[in-house]
């Protein structure tokens, strides 16, 4: 007879095809242990159940447009910060892609989203992203600038897709028919792969930027107004990579 550990290495390892046989082999063993490791498993698959259910109803969009030919998924990162640029994301999953976990990046620990990204790139038909800096933000605006980002995505993406989920936007000058989501990147697996794409660049950017300007923290808080981020901007002034219509009111409410 297998000791408990041995029984527990075996689920743990175990694929999750072939955690159903195994909860039917042990079944019948009354310890306690093991009873205990097959009521972790039988969690396990209904969690993973569950997951696949909220999956599915993140696909309506992708089910009622798929018809057109390649859906693609368009959402951005970077929009408040003080520092750093706007990046944005359009990504075309394949037909009943599954990748598990997949979420608004709000919603999603740093670790997970970075595990996530690994994972878009290797599942998908195409994954692109755009990027304006502070100076062409300061010179256009946020929202222009995002649209800009946005269109640079789309422009890189091969295959073209034929149609577009937006997070909450209508992006001009784009010829490719577009629909905007409230909240899509909750409502949309595209539109979610797309919002990790773009928020994993861009922390990873951040992160960079770090090495050469480390008094300012932009590792820990990615450039948003953060109260470290501030003391750091009144001790040391801003840096190339600030956008200077988002930290006047730091010095004025200094002045």
């Amino acid at each position: 007879m297998k000791s408990i550990q041995e029984i527990k290495e075996e689920f743990q390892n175990a694929a999750e095809e072939e955690l159903l046989e195994l909860c039917g082999i042990y079944s019948t063993d009354s310890r306690k242990g093991v009873q205990r490791i097959l009521s972790q498993a039988e969690k396990r698959m209904q969690k993973l159940k569950d997951e696949r259910v909220r999956l599915e109803k993140m696909r309506v969009y992708e089910r009622q447009y798929e018809d057109l030919g390649y859906v693609c998924g368009i959402d951005e990162a970077g929009r408040g910060p003080f520092a750093g640029p706007v990046v944005a994301g359009a990504v075309i999953l394949p037909k009943d892609c599954e990748i598990l976990g997949l979420n608004d990046s709000k919603k999603i620990s740093e670790k997970r989203r970075e595990e996530l990204y690994e994972e878009i790139m290797d599942k998908a038909v195409a994954a692109e992203t755009g990027l304006v800096g502070p100076a062409r933000i300061d010179e256009i605006n946020i929202l222009q600038a995002t649209y800009e980002a946005m269109r640079e995505a789309v422009n890189k993406l091969i295959p073209q897709p034929q149609i577009l989920l937006n997070d909450a936007v209508t992006i001009p000058g784009i010829n490719i028919p577009q629909v905007p989501i409230i909240k899509g990147d909750g409502k949309s697996v595209s539109i979610a792969a797309a919002s990790i794409i773009a928020k994993v660049t861009r922390d990873r950017l951040m992160r960079e930027y770090d090495k050469i300007l480390p008094q300012y923290g932009f590792a820990s808080h990615k450039g948003y107004g953060s109260q470290e981020h501030i003391e750091a901007l009144r001790k040391y002034g801003p840096s190339p990579i600030h956008r200077k219509t988002f930290i006047k009111n730091v010095f004025e409410e200094k002045s």
